[in-house]
């Protein structure tokens, strides 16, 4: 099968890319260009693990084929760091705890940061809807809620 060649724009570096046209975004930012942030769960849709910004929106990069995103901005879990300094966001998952196994955090700061992009104020019930399409084993996602709301009070510039 013939590879297409596509550009992503992602974490603000251009990658310019032959893929397969059934690879997707998530094998692409994993396996080809080593951003390991992003995981890999279900590879259905279901469990939220591999969630991304495409253009600003929060999205399952396993559902996405990389072609798909020829010419679109992408942010990783990488992408939130600046200057070696985490993002509020990523803090306050430090900060209270809302960390445990860690491998659906990634995927839940994103859709986290999603619904602050829009909303820089959220209550509770729109933080869990936000964050309802991500499984946490590990949790009882009360402090995943906790650091959410918590970051907005604390963290400063959100961008």
């Amino acid at each position: 099968m013939k590879s297409v060649p596509i550009t992503l724009i992602i974490n603000g570096e251009r990658h310019d890319l032959d893929v397969k046209p059934f690879w997707t975004l998530l094998y692409v930012i994993r396996d080809k260009l080593g951003l390991t942030g992003t995981k890999m769960g279900c590879s259905s849709g279901e469990c939220g693990a591999c969630t991304v910004h495409v253009d600003g929106k929060a999205i399952n990069s396993c559902l996405m084929l990389a072609a798909q995103a020829d010419g679109k901005k992408i942010t990783t879990i990488e992408g939130l760091e600046k200057d070696d300094k985490l993002h509020p966001l990523q803090q306050a998952f430090v900060d209270h705890f809302a960390v445990q196994c860690g491998y659906c955090t990634s995927g839940v700061i994103l859709s986290a940061k999603a619904l602050l992009d829009k909303n820089p104020n959220p209550n509770e019930q729109e933080v869990r809807e936000a964050i309802k399409g991500n499984l946490c084993r590990c949790t009882g996602y009360v402090k995943i809620v906790e650091a959410v709301l918590a970051s907005t009070k604390e963290g400063g510039e959100l961008r």
